[in-house]
C-alpha cells in the first residue's frame, strides 16, 4: 500500500508507523514540488510503500517525522470479499465546491462498504486554483476516504494547468513516475488507467500520445495473454467516446477524438484499439451526469445473446461524472442515438462489485438518497477480442447497416433516426 501526504516544511524524512500497536516503521521519499502559480508555493510531497501485508488483516497507521505526526487512521489490506469480490466505488468530476457525493461517499468508506475507489477525472476544480489552495482543501474533504481506502485515480482536464503537474505530484499510482497511464491488476480484473487528456493538450507535446498509445498496445497485449488468470479488463479515462449530453465536448461528434483519433488521419483512436483486445467495460466522466451505453463498437449497437448484456460481442461503456461541482449537472438531448440505453442527470455515484470471472454488477446511486437508480449485470463466459464474433453478427445482419440506423439489437432501423 502506498501512502502519500503533503506538508508546507522540509522535515527531511517520510516514516510511516503501522501495526495493530503502530509497532513496525517504514521510510520513503520527500519530493519537493514548486506550483507554477505566481507566488511559487513550496509543497513538500511524502511517499512511503508499505510491503508484506497480510490481505484481510486491518493496519493502524500515522504518518510524519520527529517534526509532528498526523492522527491514527487504519485500512484494511485488500482480500476478496469471499464469494462477493470486490466493491469500488466509480465516479469523476467532483469539486471541492457543491460536491454533493462527498458525505455518502465518506460515510461508506468509514463503514467498509467499497474496498476501493476509482476517481475518474476532475478534482477539486481546480488543484492549482489559488496557489494551489483549491488542491490542498480538496484532498483534505477527500482525506476520510482516501486515508482508509486505495483512491486510484485518472487524470482530468481540470488538471491541465503546467503540464498536470498538481495531479502528477499530489497522488501516488502503481508503477508508474507520472500517474498519467498505469495498470493493475485486482482479483480477476485488469484496470488500465490512461489519459484522455493528451488529445487535447497538445501543446505539451504530441510525443505524449504516441508514448501513451505504444504502452496501451504492450499492455493491452499482455493483459490479453494472461486472460486465462485475469479474465476482465477494464479501461477508465477521463473524456468519453459516447455521450448523449446537450453541449459540444468531443462525446457529441460523430468522429470523437478519443474514439476515431486525430483529425484527419485517425491516428492513435483507442476505439479500435480497445475493441480489438476485447476490453469488456470502460468507465468514463466529464459529463456531469450518469449514463449508460448498450454494447456499442463504431456507433452501432451489439447487443449480447438473449440479454443485452450477457456475452455481448462489443464493449459496454459508462460515463459517471455526476459526483458533484460547481459547474452543476448536465442536460440530455431530447432524442438520443440508439446505443444510449439509460440517462440520469442528477448528482450521484456508481458502485461496482466483480464477484468472479464471469459476473459484474454496476449501480448508480442518487447523491441525496442513497436509492439505486440503475442497475445492470454484465455477464461473460469467456473474455477475449470481439472480431471474430463482430463478423459472425455482421454476416447475419448484413454489412452495410448504416452507423446511426441501427436499433438495440443491431437490426437495420430506418425509423430510429427519428426516435
Amino acid at each position: 500500500m502506498w501512502v502519500t501526504w503533503l506538508t508546507f516544511d522540509n522535515i527531511g524524512v517520510s516514516i510511516v508507523e503501522y501495526g495493530p500497536n503502530l509497532e513496525h516503521s517504514a521510510t520513503g521519499t520527500q519530493k519537493l514540488f514548486v506550483d507554477g502559480g505566481s507566488q511559487q508555493t513550496k509543497r513538500y510531497i511524502h511517499r512511503v510503500l508499505l510491503k508484506n501485508l497480510s490481505p484481510g488483516t486491518e493496519y493502524k497507521y500515522h504518518v510524519g517525522s520527529q517534526f509532528g505526526w498526523s492522527p491514527i487512521f487504519s485500512f484494511r489490506a485488500l482480500q476478496p470479499r469471499g464469494e462477493n469480490g470486490y466493491i469500488y466505488a466509480v465516479y469523476g468530476d467532483m469539486g471541492n465546491i457543491n460536491a454533493r457525493s462527498l458525505g455518502r461517499l465518506q460515510q461508506e468508506a468509514q463503514r467498509g462498504q467499497f474496498d476501493v475507489v476509482l476517481h475518474v477525472g476532475d478534482f477539486g476544480y481546480d488543484l492549482n486554483t489559488d496557489e494551489g489552495q483549491f488542491g490542498d482543501e480538496f484532498n483534505r474533504q477527500i482525506e476520510p476516504i482516501a486515508a482508509y481506502v486505495p483512491y486510484m485515480t485518472v487524470v482530468g482536464n481540470h488538471e491541465g494547468a503546467y503540464n498536470f503537474s498538481h495531479y502528477v505530484n499530489r497522488y501516488t499510482m502503481p508503477d508508474s513516475d507520472h500517474n498519467l497511464f498505469y495498470s493493475y491488476d485486482l482479483g480477476p480484473v485488469h484496470f488500465i488507467a490512461f489519459s484522455t487528456e493528451f488529445y487535447f493538450f497538445t501543446s505539451y507535446g504530441w510525443q505524449q500520445i504516441a508514448n501513451q498509445y505504444r504502452w496501451l498496445q504492450k499492455d493491452l497485449e499482455k493483459a490479453q495473454a494472461n486472460r486465462k488468470n485475469v479474465p476482465w479488463i477494464i479501461t477508465m479515462g477521463h473524456r468519453p467516446m459516447y455521450c448523449s449530453d446537450d453541449d459540444r465536448d468531443d462525446c457529441t461528434m460523430y468522429e470523437s477524438v478519443i474514439r476515431t483519433g486525430l483529425p484527419i488521419l485517425h491516428a492513435y483512436a483507442l476505439e479500435p484499439l480497445f475493441y480489438k483486445y476485447g476490453v469488456d467495460l470502460q468507465f468514463y466522466a466529464h459529463e456531469h451526469s450518469y449514463e449508460r451505453m448498450w454494447p456499442v463498437y463504431n456507433r452501432t449497437v451489439y447487443n449480447g445473446t438473449g440479454e443485452p448484456y450477457k456475452n455481448p460481442p462489443a464493449p459496454v461503456h459508462v460515463v459517471t461524472g455526476s459526483a458533484g461541482c460547481q459547474e452543476l449537472v448536465d442536460p440530455f438531448v431530447k432524442n438520443p442515438s440508439p446505443w444510449s440505453a439509460v440517462r440520469i442527470s442528477d448528482y450521484g455515484f456508481s458502485k461496482m462489485q466483480v464477484f468472479n470471472k464471469t459476473h459484474l454488477y454496476l449501480e448508480q446511486i442518487t447523491a441525496s438518497s442513497g436509492e439505486i437508480v440503475d442497475s445492470f449485470w454484465l455477464h461473460k463466459d469467456t473474455h477475449g477480442p470481439y472480431s471474430q464474433k463482430h463478423r459472425k453478427q455482421l454476416k447475419r445482419f448484413g454489412t452495410s447497416i448504416p452507423l446511426d440506423f441501427v436499433n438495440p439489437n443491431g437490426v437495420h432501423c430506418p425509423e430510429c433516426a427519428d426516435l
